[in-house]
């Protein structure tokens, strides 16, 4: 029996939650994924599947398996196209997903360009900054700035770092004062990132060591252009990263607080699924933003940082 074919039929159960919906994917009968399946238990000599009339599930066993058979399967499919899709023109859809703000400011336009190289792609660019899936929601690419982690079953590549400041308007610090340690921005209007009852923890390190300051404001959002904008006009401190206040900066309507306290770096992240590593279209996108992002935001031999 083919080790790959039960792998795959494996991977697809697990992907699709059932034996059905992985035939109907596959184009084979329920019972012969069902017998590619036990095969590869028997091989193995251990159980992948929790098995019920409605729900199939891998166990802690299988679900570890399930991540190598990505990796494997992926670079299968790779051997493959290095033979047959090499220097294939891409073709097709490609679906990607960016924050709001990044996505209008630096990664639309980046497309734009990437679009006029390769004609024969069409793109579905989704902005949005609710916190996705990428793998239940469809898109092959998906832009994610957050604190730098791995993610099962997503390679994540790395873009460029991006440093947040602490700002507010030089008239907020005029009427309320300029804070000059993490402990006094408790006693402070601050506009934070996520939702107002689990995200308000702000965390700077100094000479001092680390501090986790809990904060409260005017306006909680999940859009760093709003918080920005609310900062302008003076309704408190926020912390943003650099690339969304550079101009307002820069033009003097907001100054940086704090500058001898570091908040965490975030990275600014492509995340695509395994099972479409180096595919044709994937591999260029990706290799496209890198490359513009790298000669955009600094000499091509460092890492930018927006």
């Amino acid at each position: 029996m083919n080790k790959f074919e039960q792998m795959r039929a494996f991977a697809q159960v697990v992907e699709s939650g059932g034996f059905a919906a992985a035939a109907r994917s596959m184009g084979l009968s329920r019972s012969a994924v069902n017998k590619l399946v036990i095969g590869l238990e028997n091989e193995l000599g251990v159980q992948l599947l929790h098995r019920s009339t409605r729900v199939v599930s891998p166990t802690e066993t299988g679900l570890a398996f399930y991540d190598r058979c990505l990796e494997i399967l992926a670079s299968l499919a790779e051997a493959e196209r290095s033979v047959t899709q090499l220097h294939a023109e891409p073709k097709g859809r490609l679906w990607v997903n960016a924050p709001m703000t990044f996505g209008t400011m630096y990664l639309a336009p980046a497309l734009a360009d990437f679009l006029v190289q390769y004609p024969d792609l069409q793109m579905q660019l989704t902005l949005s900054d609710r916190f996705i899936n990428p793998i239940e929601e469809g898109f092959d690419v998906t832009v994610r700035i957050a604190e730098p982690r791995l993610i099962a079953s997503l390679i994540v590549q790395p873009l460029a770092p991006a440093q947040r400041l602490l700002c507010a308007a030089p008239a907020y610090l005029a009427t309320h004062g300029i804070p000059t340690h993490p402990n006094q921005l408790r006693s402070h209007s601050c506009l934070h990132y996520g939702q107002i009852a689990v995200d308000n923890q702000w965390a700077l390190t100094g000479a001092d060591g680390e501090h986790a300051i809990r904060v409260q404001g005017l306006l909680c959002s999940n859009n760093g252009e709003a918080l920005r904008d609310a900062a302008i006009q003076g309704l408190g401190i926020t912390l943003l990263p650099r690339f969304i206040v550079a101009v307002a900066l820069q033009q003097g309507r907001l100054q940086i607080v704090l500058p001898d306290y570091q908040p965490t770096e975030l990275s600014i992240d492509l995340l695509y699924p395994v099972n479409r590593h180096l595919s044709t279209k994937i591999r260029l996108v990706v290799d496209f933003l890198r490359q513009r992002f790298g000669s955009q935001f600094g000499p091509s031999n460092h890492t930018p940082r927006l």
